[in-house]
């Protein structure tokens, strides 16, 4: 499959876990990934290799903070001039902590909705800026279905991506779309590598586990699905629907 043959796409996060996938789900269909990392190069580096042998298309790598505009933007231009230009941005790089509402303060809120929300939108900015057309995927949860307690930074920040999702769409329409994938539980959380991932999972109602690669095959059909924007597409088994 090669429908996205040669189009260089920003993977922010794209080092490890869930971003990982996406790269190589984008790689699978023919496109070049800038894979953006702050601390995994050495996963970074490894994954270019991989894809590079595996797909035979183009791939880099660039390190880069997500804290600031200014980063934000020097990362656009730097993944345009890696690839001689930029047809697509993942936004998937994130922060998550565990903060029911009596342990919250403004410094964790500051933390995950600088990551999680301002720099998706800086980032989004400045592709708009610069790119001729093309297309922006964020990466949401399928928590925001719901009102999970337990992790309300992390949970507003997604919820109000999920919005930014659809404001952007109508403002950059019809020259960028803008849509999002928001994934159930796929992988164990950082801390937990040997858990069970079913046990932690709850219900779910097609009763499959998701894999990375759902999330990326997702992420690749946005890609090409030239007549949707706006759109959050939930990669969950239903979960969502239960509204947990």
């Amino acid at each position: 499959m090669s429908i996205l043959r040669g189009q260089h796409i920003l993977v922010t996060g794209g080092a490890v876990r869930i971003g990982a996938a996406i790269a190589e789900s984008l790689a699978a269909a023919g496109a070049c990934p800038v894979i953006h990392y702050r601390k995994s190069q050495a996963a970074a580096k490894a994954l270019v290799r991989r894809l590079q042998s595996q797909y035979g298309v183009q791939a880099c790598a660039i390190r880069s903070e997500l804290r600031t505009e200014f980063q934000c933007r020097s990362l656009i231009k730097r993944a345009a001039a890696a690839g001689g230009r930029l047809d697509g941005l993942v936004n998937n790089a994130a922060v998550f902590h565990k903060d029911p509402l009596h342990a919250t303060d403004h410094g964790k809120l500051d933390d995950e909705l600088r990551v999680n929300l301002m720099s998706p939108i800086a980032l989004t900015r400045a592709y708009a800026e610069t790119a001729d057309g093309g297309t922006v995927v964020n990466l949401l949860d399928r928590r925001i279905a719901g009102n999970e307690t337990g992790c309300v930074s992390y949970l507003l920040s997604k919820k109000a991506l999920a919005d930014f999702t659809r404001i952007a769409a109508l403002e950059l329409a019809p020259r960028i779309r803008v849509n999002a994938v928001a994934p159930g539980a796929v992988l164990p959380p950082p801390d937990q590598p040997h858990a069970r991932l079913r046990d932690l999972a709850g219900s779910i109602p097609l009763d499959v586990q998701v894999a990375p690669s759902d999330v990326g095959d997702a992420v690749v059909y946005l890609f090409g699905a030239r007549a949707l924007t706006g759109q959050i597409l939930f990669v969950d088994g239903g979960q969502h629907l239960l509204g947990t």
